[in-house]
């Protein structure tokens, strides 16, 4: 079995990878544990956690969004990763085997995963009428849900907050997100898919090496 730790940004990560990932990772041979970072994200603190997760996991990949990295000025989503490899390298001081970190950077928000299947809104107590329309048109305008973001008052948790005034990151997204499925969000989200992909292989990859 092989022991991926995954810092993850809050407690909405956290309790997505609890009840999706570490389930569906499991039958792969792989063991996922997420480690909070709480908030503040910047590629010196999250590189900084991951070294640490570097010498008690067998491989350590992240789950913070992109929309609120800090100071991360006009950089890419691979740019962002590319600097956080670059710190975790200069990190751990010595030799080491790169495969074993993975920085994953989601685009542009967790929220945004929650666009894959917007018929599952209809399931949340009071949700306001024409809720599902609205949100449908919202994820019509994108060729992905992942490309939901327009700036600071239309990124995609500030889109469903407007929509919803009772919306609780942390307990309603994770809940919607297990009833739309792993499948579905990876299937509509290509570049969540690819992680999730290349974690899936993280047992087989080891068998090789």
């Amino acid at each position: 079995m092989i022991r991926l730790a995954i810092v993850v940004e809050g407690e909405t990560e956290e309790e997505f990878v609890n009840n999706l990932l570490t389930p569906h990772l499991h039958t792969y041979g792989v063991s996922a544990t997420p480690h909070p970072l709480g908030g503040n994200v910047t590629v010196e603190r999250l590189a900084s956690e991951m070294v640490n997760y570097f010498w008690s996991y067998d491989r350590v990949t992240s789950l913070v969004d992109f929309y609120g990295f800090r100071n991360k000025g006009e950089v890419s989503r691979e740019d962002l990763q590319a600097q956080i490899l670059k710190q975790v390298d200069a990190g751990i001081k010595v030799s080491w085997d790169q495969s074993r970190v993975i920085p994953y950077v989601q685009q542009y928000e967790f929220e945004a995963l929650l666009f894959s299947k917007v018929a599952v809104f209809e399931e949340l107590r009071d949700s306001p009428s024409n809720l599902v329309q609205k949100l449908e048109a919202i994820r019509t305008n994108v060729s992905t849900p992942e490309d939901i973001n327009d700036g600071k008052d239309t990124h995609p948790s500030r889109r469903i907050a407007e929509l919803i005034p009772s919306y609780q990151k942390r307990v309603i997204g994770p809940y919607l997100a297990e009833l739309i499925g792993l499948s579905v969000i990876r299937s509509a989200c290509p570049r969540f898919g690819r992680w999730i992909d290349s974690l899936e292989s993280l047992q087989q990859r080891n068998a090789l090496a």
